[in-house]
């Protein structure tokens, strides 16, 4: 099983250099911890801190290698041809595949602010996939009809390998989306165990309708590590009580290393191929010591 990470990029109000310096402690960490792929997430119109995935991740990967790395784009609310450019700029600077990470979005205060509504975005998702792809490919575009008007538009830098993309959801139409345009299925850190099963079959069904192979199936999850299960326990259960994201607490993982290789291996066997971490700890201190931990944790599962 491969272990990755999705670092945070929403922070409490802080001095907003803090917050930057933080994600390059944390990519430098998993770099050092071994970690499978590094990747940001994608959100707008935050209350909070919120760094913007392309221009962090450009400064990430200073601190990468050529392990896989990439970022996931709320493709509704994206031009297709400037997610196209960004992409081919990121993959470039990039020493190894890059991997795009793709959803529809939810929340209305997104989709107001660029003139869109959650109504279109599987449309505009798909309509925007097929163009990104086809740019990426170093091909020309042109669309009459759909969402985006557009004459001849081209892309370069071109990826300078082929681009793959995951595709996330938990939905029946989501799923039977990543099983039919994707090149593998992203499960979303909210799902529960029982809930990861229902969803990987379900994938798995999806691809046969479709006359696909199941190929990659990547799950996120929440965690938080320490030496030892109390020491995790101590850190991240506050902030569990406390209603993390809403999540029920099944769909975290907490503990030291024995027990987060416990609850991968239940995810592996369960068919997922990926695990994608995100940290729950608000301190940077704390996350730096869970990256340590993991390493333990991949060594195990090797």
């Amino acid at each position: 099983m491969n272990i990755g990470v999705s670092l945070r990029s929403g922070y409490a109000p802080m001095d907003a250099r803090l917050g930057a310096r933080w994600m390059v402690e944390r990519a430098k960490a998993a770099a050092q911890a071994g970690l499978d792929s590094l990747f940001v997430g994608d959100h707008h119109n935050v209350p909070v801190p919120y760094y913007q995935n392309v221009p962090i991740l450009g400064r990430l990967l200073a601190e990468w290698d050529d392990r896989p790395a990439g970022a996931l784009f709320l493709l509704p609310l994206w031009h297709p041809v400037l997610v196209a450019e960004q992409i081919g700029t990121l993959a470039a600077i990039a020493r190894g595949p890059f991997i795009m990470q793709c959803a529809v979005g939810a929340g209305d205060e997104q989709f107001r602010v660029f003139d869109t509504s959650s109504r279109e975005r599987a449309t505009r998702f798909e309509a925007a996939l097929e163009i990104v792809r086809t740019l990426c490919r170093g091909e020309s575009v042109t669309v009459a009809d759909g969402p985006w008007k557009i004459d001849r538009a081209h892309i370069a830098p071109v990826p300078p390998e082929p681009l793959e993309v995951w595709i996330g959801g938990a939905a029946p139409r989501a799923v039977d989306r990543a099983a039919r345009l994707g090149d593998a299925f992203l499960i979303g850190p909210e799902a529960t165990p029982v809930e990861v099963d229902a969803l990987v079959q379900s994938y798995r069904d999806a691809c046969v309708r479709h006359g696909r192979e199941p190929s990659r199936i990547a799950v996120r999850r929440d965690v938080h590590l320490a030496a030892t299960d109390e020491q995790a326990a101590a850190v991240a259960e506050p902030i569990v009580a406390r209603g993390y994201r809403g999540f029920d607490p099944s769909a975290v993982v907490i503990g030291g290393p024995g027990r987060v290789a416990d609850a991968f291996a239940e995810l592996r066997a369960s068919g997922c191929t990926d695990v994608i971490v995100r940290h729950l700890a608000d301190d940077q201190d704390p996350v730096l010591r869970s990256f340590e931990q993991l390493a333990t944790v991949r060594a195990a599962l090797r």
